[in-house]
């Protein structure tokens, strides 16, 4: 190579490089964006293409189909879920203020999604749901954990709790809130049903005082 050319050629790799990182996020978060409103098996790759303006050519230069694009979607969802959980936790005051805190954290993403795109990663795409299980019995199980652990030193949380089975309950709990056979989209709201089941979680683990704090906190039902 000619070794004037090489640092042009360089600028040029960079900027290739750059252009298709900044493609490669366009794509996955306007996939999200259309998924979260329209929930996934409505969406088709086309669609897709369509609204970036790019060739299915060019789409599928960046995914290898549907399934990897949803999991890619995952990736960068947990990575953002795991960043605003360890903010929550390092800026409680307290386990209530803590569970309070990925509750409200929940509730907002159940508002953000559409109704039918936990049903259709249930019902087309399992291996990306058996991702997302997974996920719920390690992250999700071991920040639940830490939390009943915080609040039984605390004295907040009721001091024969076993922390073990209480974090494991919660995940399946919170699995089956968004179970289409038990809680069908056409009779349930998934908000109301989550804030249903933490309602019913803390008033099962606190002690006295901790009811009390959280009566402080203005928790509302």
């Amino acid at each position: 190579m000619n070794l004037k050319l090489f640092p042009s050629f360089l600028t040029y790799t960079f900027a290739t490089e750059y252009k298709n990182m900044e493609l490669k996020q366009q794509i996955l978060f306007k996939a999200m964006e259309m998924f979260m409103r329209y929930g996934i098996k409505s969406i088709t790759m086309d669609d897709l293409s369509r609204k970036l303006g790019i060739s299915k050519k060019t789409l599928y230069r960046f995914v290898d189909n549907k399934g990897d694009l949803i999991n890619k979607i995952f990736e960068i969802e947990t990575a953002k879920e795991k960043e605003m959980v360890t903010k929550i936790t390092n800026e409680s005051k307290d386990a209530i203020d803590e569970i309070l805190g990925i509750a409200k954290l929940v509730i907002q993403q159940l508002r953000e999604y559409s109704p039918t795109l936990i049903y259709d990663l249930q019902k087309y795409y399992r291996e990306s749901w058996m991702k997302i299980e997974a996920y719920h019995s390690e992250y999700v199980y071991g920040i639940i954990k830490t939390n009943l652990e915080r609040g039984i030193k605390e004295g907040y949380y009721r001091e024969n709790l076993n922390a073990d089975i209480i974090a494991k309950l919660y995940v399946e709990q919170t699995l089956s809130v968004v179970n289409e056979d038990t809680f069908p989209l056409k009779e349930y709201n998934r908000e109301k049903l989550y804030k249903a089941f933490i309602n019913y979680h803390i008033h099962g683990i606190a002690s006295p005082s901790g009811i009390k704090l959280l009566e402080q906190y203005h928790y509302e039902e």
